[in-house]
This record gives C-alpha cells, structure tokens and sequence, in this order.
C-alpha cells in the first residue's frame, strides 16, 4: 500500500521493526526493505556446531533470490556465549568464512524472557522461541509467519525447502 508520500506503509506488524545492519550505523526498517518477499530469519552464532549452516543459508539466498527469497541473520550471544565477537569481527568471520552476502543486523537477544520485540512477535506467532542457535522463521510475502524450524533443520532439508517454494509461488499482495 502506498502512502500520499509515495512510501510504503507497512501492514506487517510483525515486520514493523527497525535494526542497525551489522557493523553499521544504518537502521533498516524490516518492512520497507522486505515488503513482498518470502523472508526466512535465523539467529546466528560464529561459534557453535550449527555454524556450517551458513554455507547452506547463503546458497538458499543465491539461489532463490531472483525469486523473492531473502535470508536475514541475526547473531545472538545468547546461547553459551556462542558469538562474544564484535560485530566487526561477526561481519568479518561471516564474509571470509562462509561468504556470507545475505543481510545481516546488529546482535539481538532472541532468548525469552529477554528477546527483542521481534523475537517476542516471532514466538507469539510461531508458538516457539529459539531453543538454539540458527533456529528459522520463514515468513511469506504477506509479513506473516509461515512456519518456524528447529536449529537442526538444515537449509536443504527437504521441508524446509518445499516451505520456500511454496511460498514463493504465492503473489505478494
């Protein structure tokens, strides 16, 4: 929906959320950025046994980005100070490593009962709060949560990925 100023109005409030991008000092509105995109959010860490996933997470956004797909990352130390880094050092780790191109925020407590608003929207909608690290949230082109899945659902896992292409196939509204 356009507003008279010709901007978009958000009408996710689930995506209504405003973030500093890593190592930044620019805010990213989620909604604005993402409007009519299949998102698929997961809390990162540099340091924990599910960090290869970001090889797979970044090949989700290279395959399926010309389609709408946008994978976002938010690292979190929440989990066994899995990511005590900077957020330089997050970014630097993230692009050398893994190649990492796919968005990135500041680090953002995803934990209950201390979550970012976001994390706590996440949770209501999904029922479920990250139990762990790189837990996913997929969120269709209308700004509602579709599914969530746990930290061991790899990026390929057959589910996952039949997630994304169907809510791909759907038209944003």
């Amino acid at each position: 929906m356009m507003t008279s100023a010709g901007a978009w109005a958000c009408d996710s409030k689930l995506l209504d959320q405003d973030f500093r991008k890593l190592a930044s000092k620019d805010s990213v509105n989620l909604c604005e950025a993402y409007q009519g995109k299949v998102l698929l959010v997961v809390n990162t860490a540099s340091k924990c046994g599910n960090t290869p996933q970001y090889d797979g997470l970044e090949k989700l956004y290279e395959q399926y980005g010309d389609e709408g797909l946008v994978v976002l990352g938010f690292p979190s130390n929440d989990f066994l100070g899995q990511e005590p880094g900077s957020e330089e050092k997050i970014e630097e780790f993230c692009r050398l490593t893994y190649g990492v191109e796919f968005p990135m925020f500041e680090k953002t407590t995803v934990k209950k009962p201390n979550a970012h608003p976001f994390y706590h929207s996440l949770a209501d909608a999904s029922g479920t709060y990250p139990t762990w690290n790189f837990h996913k949230y997929l969120i269709g082109r209308d700004g509602e949560l579709i599914s969530e899945f746990s930290p061991r659902t790899q990026p390929y896992d057959d589910k996952l990925v039949a997630a994304i292409n169907s809510a791909l196939e759907q038209q944003a509204p």
